[in-house]
């Protein structure tokens, strides 16, 4: 074979040679390219692969069912006091019972007056008071005498009366003399007719002058007995208008009185109304026309039926409440003006379940516990977390946590709680929702530099104004006198029991020797955790929170 033979066969070897190289070098950068760029994996892939961060807006279902409340409730915590303890805070025990829950809408109320019964008594003549016979409270019945009042105005209305008659009776005789001499022909008929009008006007100042007296109060009977030689009388009295109890007396003797002057009030309670306080979730479950049934604490046994009248077109802005009026007889006067009442407002009827009473259900940050009281170690309770359904009178359907049998802290069980809160056995829980209100109002205990006590008065307090007194002192343990002090009322929303968040914030004011006093409104019997905190020159240097029971 010669040289150019040989070249002639080296091509197509180099031209297949370079071919497969190319195809090697562009597999390899595929296969490259593919090992720096995974496969995506699905959705479900996507959520539950270790490590991955998604960018999503909020937290995943997955994620949200893994939070405290979608999972188990809080584990039991043992709370141990000693006897002493438990006898100073006056500790009970009582067996949880089943009960059967309402159907319907239940509203705190008070009872008042029928106001289309009320009646103010004001007297008809201005004059002055000589006799009181109406006291307070006493029944009356209508036209009854309730007070005597002299009035030289009724005295000259008498003596105008007495006139206008005397003149009358002198123009009649006048009249007749008139009519017998026309008829003889000795007067004219003109002179008649002259006489006639004279006679027609002193008949009208004698109604008009009967009239006056019958506006100051005198009966028909009283005016026709009027006459000249006739004892005549200044004095009148004031009638009951209707039926009904004397619930306020203004009038004293000696007092000058007018038409405008208040005497009296005198109500008709044979029906009462309870207007109860209806908040915003239950408006669509409430109408005009609704059965209600009341109820007191004064008279457990007492129940009575009524429907619900009106209901206030305006909703309270610091309560989200609105009025509902509820008409009940009242025939034997049981229900007094003031009195709290229970209204179960639409058809009643429920299920068999636990019920507990409502001082036993203490509020810990977003959850509701109860503290468990075991026989066999005397002092020892146990804190449960349970989910509370509808309240029927002072006593709450629980749902969850408890069962008919066991036995929980009654009375005073906010005690149990201070102590579990002192000992620090668990953090309050808080959920994401809320995180302000709750943190402000269960944050724990601070006490940087300063010790803090709280006292009220009355010792425990009540619904309405209460005086609260703080004393703050340093670590030295002198009187802090140039703070600003504040105490913090809190009570977490329960929407089982239909109660919306409270919160109410009162300055107490130096007085002194440390002592910081004011007076703050409790809004509603209950558990309320009271925070004091303490600033000098705008900065906190203390806070403690006392829990309180309001009655």
């Amino acid at each position: 074979m010669n040289s150019e033979s040989r070249v002639s066969l080296r091509w197509p070897v180099l031209v297949v040679a370079a071919v497969v190289l190319l195809a090697v070098g562009a597999g390899a950068a595929y296969v490259g390219m593919r090992s720096r760029v995974p496969d995506r994996p699905s959705s479900n892939e996507q959520a539950t692969m270790p490590g991955t961060r998604m960018p999503t807006a909020g937290p995943t279902t997955e994620q949200r069912a893994s939070g405290p409340r979608a999972l188990e409730p809080l584990p039991d915590v043992v709370v141990t006091l000693s006897q002493e303890a438990v006898e100073r805070a006056g500790i009970t025990a009582t067996a949880i019972l089943a009960g059967t829950t309402s159907g319907g809408v239940r509203a705190p109320g008070v009872v008042e007056a029928n106001a289309y019964k009320q009646v103010v008594v004001t007297p008809v003549i201005s004059g002055r008071i000589t006799r009181v016979v109406a006291d307070l409270g006493q029944r009356v019945r209508q036209g009854q005498m309730l007070a005597q009042i002299f009035s030289p105005e009724l005295a000259d209305a008498q003596t105008r009366y007495i006139s206008a008659r005397a003149e009358l009776e002198a123009h009649e005789q006048e009249l007749i003399r008139t009519e017998k001499l026309v008829a003889i022909g000795a007067a004219s008929r003109q002179e008649l007719e002259r006489i006639h009008a004279g006679h027609t006007a002193r008949r009208a100042d004698l109604e008009s002058a009967a009239s006056r007296l019958q506006l100051l109060g005198l009966s028909a009977d009283a005016i026709e007995a009027l006459g000249p030689g006739k004892n005549q009388g200044a004095t009148t009295s004031v009638p009951a208008p209707i039926d009904g109890v004397v619930t306020e007396r203004l009038a004293n003797v000696g007092l000058n009185v007018d038409q405008a002057t208040k005497l009296f009030t005198v109500v008709d309670l044979s029906s009462v109304w309870v207007v109860a306080n209806l908040y915003e979730k239950d408006f669509a479950h409430v109408r005009v026309g609704s059965p209600a049934t009341v109820t007191t604490n004064a008279y457990p046994d007492l129940v009575l039926q009524g429907r619900v009248s009106y209901i206030d077109p305006q909703v309270s802005p610091e309560t989200r409440t609105a009025k509902v009026r509820i008409e009940v007889p009242n025939a034997r006067n049981e229900l007094r003006l003031g009195m709290y009442a229970e209204a179960l407002v639409g058809d009643g009827g429920g299920a068999s379940t636990p019920m507990i009473p409502r001082g036993a259900v203490q509020n810990v940050g977003d959850r509701t516990v109860v503290y468990l009281v075991n026989p066999k170690e005397p002092g020892t309770f146990v804190e449960r977390e349970v989910r509370l359904g509808a309240a029927t009178g002072d006593r709450v359907s629980v749902l969850a946590g408890v069962q008919a049998g066991d036995v929980v802290v009654g009375e005073a069980s906010f005690s149990v709680r201070a102590e579990r809160e002192r000992l620090g056995l668990r953090a309050v829980p808080t959920s994401t929702q809320g995180a302000t209100a709750s943190t402000s109002a269960t944050g724990p205990r601070v006490t940087q530099d300063v010790d803090i006590t709280l006292t009220s008065a009355p010792a425990q307090p009540k619904v309405g104004n209460n005086t609260f007194e703080a004393t703050v002192k340093g670590a030295d343990g002198k009187p802090i006198t140039d703070a600003e002090v504040t105490a913090m009322f809190y009570m977490a929303a329960v929407p089982a029991m239909k109660m919306p968040e409270m919160k109410n914030t009162v300055t107490l004011k130096h007085e002194k020797e440390g002592r910081y006093a004011g007076t703050g409104q409790v809004m509603m019997a209950g558990k309320w955790d009271v925070t004091v905190t303490v600033k000098r020159a705008g900065k906190e240097i203390g806070s403690r929170k006392f829990p309180i029971a309001a009655q």
